[in-house]
């Protein structure tokens, strides 16, 4: 009995240690994310992998990015991002779970069916999260995590704060990664210049950046660009 008690404390102890580490790594993403609130970051997570990646092949890859303060970004990027990425972005709290429960049903009927076209229902702060902290694995603790970071992220910082952070750490390349890189690499200009029909092709990449660098223009991204670009006048950017 006295050996059963005494395992119950060390589990106890265990478990209330285990507690305190999370609770401590939680506290610890929250100051760095009121951190960025007012600080411009140099780098994010998903750059960090990609660049490991690519290093993987070539020791020289580097990462194309560039920071941009928000009034030099285009509004018909601002406008196109939001109509293709997340429609309800200056109103939600950082999760659309209707989405979510959609493209979880989606998938699902993709899986069944064979197909490899898959949906996701992240909001642009859920997208954010992941690409300033996270890894691009897909797990439930990744996804859970992700969650916590949204909160985090729409409690302490405004819509644009977060857009701005978005449109300039979002990949639009196999190593482009920002507006203003991908203004360079696709258009020979910067963000600020970007046209309506430009923007849209940028937004229909985001889904799948890195493929669209390397194939260009295809019927699909010519069809989803046209819809986006319809999509434009109807939306407001903070």
């Amino acid at each position: 009995m006295a050996r059963r008690i005494s395992k119950l404390k060390v589990a106890a102890a265990a478990l209330l240690l285990a507690l305190f580490a999370f609770l401590l790594y939680q506290f610890g993403l929250f100051v760095m994310v009121v951190w960025l609130t007012f600080h411009d970051p140099g780098s994010s997570a998903f750059m960090k992998a990609t660049r490991a990646e690519l290093r993987r092949e070539n020791p020289d890859a580097v990462i194309h990015y560039q920071w941009v303060p928000y009034d030099r970004i285009s509004k018909n990027l601002k406008r196109a991002v939001i109509a293709s990425e997340d429609a309800n972005f200056v109103a939600h709290d950082g999760v659309e779970w209707e989405a979510i429960k959609k493209a979880w049903e989606y998938n699902m009927r993709q899986a069944e069916k064979g197909g490899d076209r898959m949906r996701g229902g992240s909001t642009i702060t859920q997208q954010l999260a992941k690409n300033l902290f996270l890894s691009g694995d897909r797990s439930y603790w990744r996804k859970a995590q992700e969650l916590l970071l949204t909160y985090m992220i729409e409690a302490v910082m405004s819509k644009e704060r977060i857009l701005e952070l978005y449109l300039n750490l979002a990949q639009w390349g196999e190593n482009v990664f920002g507006a203003e890189a991908a203004a360079a690499q696709y258009y020979r200009g910067n963000a600020a210049q970007l046209s309506s029909a430009q923007a849209a092709r940028l937004a229909a990449m985001l889904p799948n950046p890195a493929y669209y660098d390397k194939r260009g223009d295809t019927s699909y991204l010519r069809s989803r660009t046209a819809t986006i670009q319809s999509r434009m006048r109807h939306v407001e950017a903070p």
